[in-house]
């Protein structure tokens, strides 16, 4: 079997929750490969472009006319692209993806709820949505400018007992110093099951320090520090593991021998989804649940949405991925662009003694390297952030021209 064609769109899918555009706006790109054999069976993958990578250039020329076979496994071809690979194969071969990835070793896979830092009564919103669609856990991007308690508290008005929640705070903690006293904070409540990266993951010192003191596993992403000097020093309780197949199943067998539990993480739809099952279907370590961000799209881009019950989610036994793609969203999405940009806004960072601090930043990612290099407060109680939506008043304008260029601008307000 030979490639015969290969063709990639660009689309635009709106994301699902508004605030989303203030933080991974670029998010909505989305590559699709449709990949067609010569003996007519057609592949489909898709690449959240600013997250899992782009196709890369000349992709045509490498593929067309070559031996289909021969090309599963070279990771460099990109994401989209390999899954359309697994997919044409499986079909062609009238066998399910992960049969040609491995022995399967569960039928049903845990998947987690993603969202970003919210305000707390967002936060309860979208963690009661995902109770509603299934899901028995939520991964909470968590940020040190926001009231962290306040938020918990809010979510577990809204959750049974059984919802968990990992929260990653990407580093922002800073020092294990810095850190400790929160984190043992949070173990007053049962559902914060998981902290992910609350520290820079290189300090190998501070994330022992924390392992040693904390009643709660710690997640890294696998790879920093180097993976042999993790798993010397034993730095983490386990890993997130997010690449091209190849290099997956390498990275997840050493977490066997190891004995690491991991979660799979890759940014995608109902694609993407489906493809992480066949994954976590043959890695014995794949134990946490899973982080696609499925829930933040409007659309899956398949035809029969995929499904949880009570956190879990069936290995499709279809050929390929085992998923037939919605063309009618393709068509809906398409764009001739690959770049979107944030609503020209301002961030309003706000202290219970109604001292207020206004940032330019152009998106929330931003926002968050600059409020922890200024040494701002760690989760103080009573501050909130609020986004100030450009309103076309002048009063915005002054604002906005007042934190151009990095600069920001504190006063007092009141409470």
């Amino acid at each position: 079997m030979k490639v015969a064609e290969v063709e990639v769109t660009l689309l635009e899918v709106p994301h699902s929750n508004e605030h989303l555009q203030y933080w991974i706006p670029q998010w909505r790109i989305i590559q699709i490969c449709r990949l067609v054999l010569d003996n007519g069976v057609v592949g489909w993958g898709e690449s959240v472009k600013h997250a899992m990578g782009p196709v890369p250039e000349g992709v045509h020329q490498r593929l067309v006319g070559e031996e289909v076979g021969a090309l599963l496994w070279q990771d460099d071809l990109g994401y989209a692209v390999q899954l359309a690979l697994f997919d044409a194969v499986g079909k062609a071969l009238h066998v399910p993806a992960h049969r040609l990835l491995g022995t399967k070793v569960r039928d049903w896979c845990p998947l987690s709820w993603w969202t970003i830092d919210l305000q707390a009564q967002d936060w309860a919103q979208q963690c009661a949505e995902a109770v509603e669609r299934g899901y028995t856990s939520a991964k909470l991007k968590t940020r040190t400018m926001y009231d962290l308690h306040a938020g918990i508290r809010a979510i577990l008005e809204v959750i049974p007992p059984q919802f968990r929640l990992d929260l990653d705070f990407n580093g922002s903690l800073v020092t294990a110093a810095q850190a400790l006293p929160l984190l043992k904070s949070l173990e007053q409540y049962d559902e914060v099951v998981m902290i992910e990266t609350p520290i820079p993951q290189g300090d190998i010192a501070g994330n022992q320090h924390l392992r040693q003191r904390l009643n709660r596993p710690i997640a890294m992403h696998i790879g920093d520090p180097p993976l042999a000097t993790a798993l010397k020093q034993d730095v983490t309780d386990g890993f997130i593991l997010g690449a091209p197949a190849r290099e997956l199943l390498k990275l997840a067998s050493i977490c066997e021998v190891a004995n690491k539990p991991f979660w799979l993480q890759m940014a995608g739809t109902g694609i993407t989804t489906a493809w992480a099952a066949h994954v976590g279907a043959v890695c014995s370590h794949a134990r946490w649940p899973s982080i696609t961000c499925m829930n933040i799209w409007e659309s899956q881009l398949i035809t029969e949405p995929i499904e949880l019950r009570s956190g879990y989610y069936r290995v499709p036994e279809k050929p390929g991925l085992g998923v037939e793609v919605d063309e009618g969203a393709l068509q809906r999405y398409a764009v001739d662009r690959d770049e979107a940009a944030p609503p020209k806004h301002l961030y309003r960072y706000c202290r219970a003694s109604g001292d207020v601090t206004y940032y330019g930043c152009s998106s929330k990612s931003e926002l968050h390297g600059t409020y922890v290099r200024d040494g701002m407060p760690i989760c103080e109680a009573g501050s909130n952030l609020e986004i100030l939506n450009d309103d076309g008043s002048e009063s915005f304008a002054e604002l906005y021209a007042a934190t151009r260029g990095g600069r920001t601008l504190r006063r007092l307000e009141q409470p």
